[in-house]
């Protein structure tokens, strides 16, 4: 009886072909140390179709990730690319900041490079968020870990408030944002953000015209870089003596009544203030010497802008130069000064109507009003403490003139 022959199997097409044939009749690779299979070689001997399926897998697999073919479901790519296209709109209308567009974008990113754009939305398990959580925590802290935490679940809830998912997210206990624990202790190990007077009296003298006006505006008003930059003129009254100036972030009311030292350096900055370049920057009070605003955004796109603190570059320059620069020192941390501060005269309603501050007490809804008499408080108490006494040069000066002018 003559032996069968044995029909010979399908080979590689080409040498740099990227499968093989495997003896279980599939398209197969090995890819970190697993073999995978493309799909039977019978009825595909040139392999293409299994090629296809390798070159839609090979990002994921690459990466150690589970891959989901598409199907007509929600991917994490278009889930992202629907929630970016929302808040864009947000931005175009003036609800939302570049700069928030931007964090947004970013934490998006890091999801993608994550999950794959590729995997279905409703296929992510507690174990894929538990793993994401791992991946946004290395070369992190605590609050930025907490801020892409707070984003991606922004980015989850969305597809399903808008119907778009079948059905929420299942974190599971390990994708929440770090404890006030671990972010207390991560703060007390950067040490207080905050400057102390005799520092904050060596700043003063150094700082030229405007940076002196910035840092008394810090100090008096507790504003910050962006409340500077996005001053008007309209909202200083240099003559009275206050700045009623809704919180740019919030839209919250504020008004702060200015110390002497303040309105001169203010006076002095107005006063060498240049044209501006676009001509939208000519109710702002600063511009720089190039008639640019002194926070602005540079590289505005889709997914939303670069922010360029010209403010906090030249603090950081002056407290260099003094020696005064340590780790979670900017300018931001005169904010926190006026805060620490005026907290210690006993209103803290009057010290954040000042601040801006929200207040969401039951008094606040039927609080009509705050004296400015309890804002002169706040604002001369931080005085006092910045200059240990409570008569400054100027206050010595009127008092001289008062008394030249008596008969």
């Amino acid at each position: 009886m003559p032996k069968s022959i044995k029909k010979a199997g399908p080979r590689k097409p080409s040498p740099d072909f990227p499968l093989f044939p495997h003896a279980s009749g599939r398209w197969a690779k090995k890819v970190r140390q697993k073999l995978i299979y493309f799909g039977k070689t019978e009825g595909d001997e040139k392999g293409q179709a299994a090629l296809a399926r390798w070159l839609d897998q090979k990002d994921d697999l690459l990466a150690g990730r589970k891959p989901r073919a598409k199907g007509g479901e929600l991917t994490v790519g278009d889930l992202c690319n629907v929630f970016l296209t929302s808040k864009s709109r947000l931005v175009q209308s003036g609800e939302l900041s570049q700069r928030s567009l931007r964090q947004y974008h970013d934490t998006c990113a890091l999801i993608v490079a994550y999950f794959g754009r590729n995997r279905v939305v409703t296929d992510l398990t507690a174990a894929d968020f538990e793993e994401l959580r791992a991946g946004f925590a290395k070369g992190r802290g605590p609050v930025a870990l907490g801020n892409l935490i707070t984003v991606a679940r922004m980015l989850f809830k969305y597809g399903w408030d808008q119907g778009i998912v079948d059905h929420p997210p299942r974190y599971g206990q390990s994708f929440n944002k770090p404890s006030r624990k671990t972010l207390r202790v991560a703060r007390a190990a950067k040490g207080l953000r905050m400057f102390e007077a005799a520092d904050l009296r060596k700043i003063l003298e150094a700082a030229g015209t405007p940076m002196r006006a910035f840092v008394l505006l810090g100090l008096n008003c507790g504003y910050g870089a962006t409340d500077i930059a996005n001053l008007s003129l309209m909202a200083i009254d240099l003559s009275g003596g206050w700045i009623d100036y809704p919180r740019p972030k919030t839209g919250i009311p504020r008004r702060c009544p200015l110390w002497h030292e303040t309105i001169a350096a203010v006076e002095a900055a107005i006063a060498m203030r240049p044209e501006p370049k676009d001509p939208e920057d000519e109710r702002l009070a600063f511009l720089t010497v190039y008639g640019r605003r002194w926070v602005r955004t540079n590289r505005v796109t889709d997914h939303g802008a670069t922010p360029d603190d010209a403010i906090g570059k030249e603090f950081i320059k002056l407290l260099t130069a003094l020696k005064l620069k340590r780790s979670g020192l900017g300018f931001y941390a005169l904010r926190h000064t006026f805060r620490t501060v005026a907290d210690e005269c006993g209103d803290q309603t009057a010290t954040n109507f000042i601040m801006g501050h929200h207040d969401a007490s039951m008094a606040a809804m039927y609080r009509e009003r705050i004296s400015d008499e309890r804002l002169r408080t706040v604002v001369e108490h931080v005085r006092n403490w910045l200059f240990g006494t409570g008569e400054t040069e100027a206050d010595e000066s009127d008092e001289t003139n008062d008394q030249v002018r008596q008969p």
